[in-house]
Formats: structure tokens, C-alpha cells, sequence
């Protein structure tokens, strides 16, 4: 696998593999990743790089098959109180922002 997470992302469109990007647009209070963190997510259920240590990548994926499958990007935001935190595995608490799109 590349290092880059966006190298990644176009060795999978070369090899003809429908992909999506998904980029950390903002945080607010504790959070896992920084604005700027990656991930590449391919029509094969394949994830290169993180935007939030784990806790949140399975939902990012889904959105991803979903802008693959449509073509239109998505902003997506994910918040927990910090008494919530631990039951839904983000524990870090804050909020984040990820901005999914579609690699052509």
C-alpha cells in the first residue's frame, strides 16, 4: 500500500476501482484526528488512512459507498457529549466534521 493516502486512492482508480475520499474539515474540543487526516475508501470495502482513530470510520465508509454509488459529496458531522463518549466508542469526546467526495 502507498504511504499517501491520495496515491492510494488514484493506484485504486487506475486499477479501475471506483473510490472516495474523506478529509477532516474541522474539530471542535478533543478529537482523535486533525483537520487535514484521510482516508481513501474503495467499491471493494478497502480503507486506506483514519479520520478518527477507529471510532467513527464505519459510518465515514458507509457515506462513502453512498457518494461512490451517487456522485455527490457529503459533509458529515459527528458529535458526543462527553457522558455518552464511551458507549458509542468515541471516547475522545469533541466533535468532528469530514468532507466525503468522490475521486475521479
Amino acid at each position: 500500500m502507498a504511504d499517501n493516502i491520495v496515491e492510494q486512492a488514484a493506484a485504486w482508480r487506475t486499477a479501475g476501482r471506483r473510490v472516495a475520499l474523506a478529509t477532516v474539515v474541522s474539530t471542535w474540543g478533543s478529537s482523535p484526528r486533525p483537520v487535514g487526516s484521510q482516508m481513501a475508501v474503495d467499491d471493494r470495502g478497502s480503507m486506506a488512512g483514519s479520520v478518527s482513530g477507529g471510532c467513527i470510520e464505519s459510518a465515514v465508509a458507509h457515506e462513502a459507498v453512498k457518494t461512490m454509488e451517487d456522485g455527490e459529496p457529503r459533509l458529515l458531522s459527528f458529535g458526543i457529549t462527553n457522558e455518552m463518549a464511551w458507549e458509542v466508542g468515541l471516547a475522545c469526546g469533541g466533535q468532528v466534521q469530514v468532507y466525503v467526495e468522490a475521486v475521479e
